[in-house]
């Protein structure tokens, strides 16, 4: 790992939450000093998502490898065949840029960064207002099947029990409140 230690900030939530709108508004905040830690996933992209920018896309069998060369910080099987993890390389890439690493990471990725980097690391769950908003906001992006969305909600729940686990909780259910108080909450860590 690179010499400079930044902070690490671990931002997880159900599909559907705006835990991404939360992470993409800090990212536009230059005081804060943070890059996006780009995700290395074994599934298709979606919509109108990017190479290099949302993830990295590449084969399970690929995906794979790279768990055998213990490549990862952090790597689940989220859904079926369908793997996501945190490259070594992308936590020294963004520390040896001089910049503090912001992650928008399903809830067991969030809790083992934060079990790895225990000081560095906040971690914060974004909790939707309810199961129902989520659905809805689920339903809006119109980028999967009804099947996927099904399996989103069931894994909502479980997802949800583990808020406990993290440092704080932000409630989305007024979206500048929840923006505000996320920039709070990172400014706070950085200047510990």
């Amino acid at each position: 790992m690179s010499d400079f230690k930044g902070k690490l900030f671990v931002f997880s939530a159900p599909s559907g939450s705006g835990k991404t709108t939360i992470v993409r508004h800090l990212l536009s905040q230059e005081r804060l000093n943070l890059e996006f830690s780009i995700s290395v996933t074994s599934r298709a992209p979606r919509g109108i998502e990017k190479e290099g920018v949302d993830y990295y896309y590449i084969s399970k069998e690929e995906f794979i490898q790279k768990v055998k060369r213990e490549e990862f910080v952090e790597w689940e099987e989220v859904y079926p065949d369908n793997f996501y993890g945190t490259l070594k390389t992308e936590v020294e890439r963004i520390w040896a840029s001089g910049k503090h690493v912001i992650f928008d990471i399903d809830v067991v990725g969030g809790l083992r960064i934060k079990k790895k980097f225990p000081e560095e690391t906040l971690a914060v769950f974004i909790k939707p207002p309810d199961i129902n908003e989520l659905l809805r906001r689920l339903k809006k992006r119109a980028t999967e099947s009804e099947d996927k969305i099904k399996m989103r909600v069931a894994k909502a729940y479980v997802e949800m029990a583990t808020a406990p686990q993290f440092d704080t909780i932000i409630l989305n259910d007024d979206l500048q409140k929840a923006l505000k108080e996320a920039e709070d909450l990172v400014e706070e860590f950085i200047t510990e």
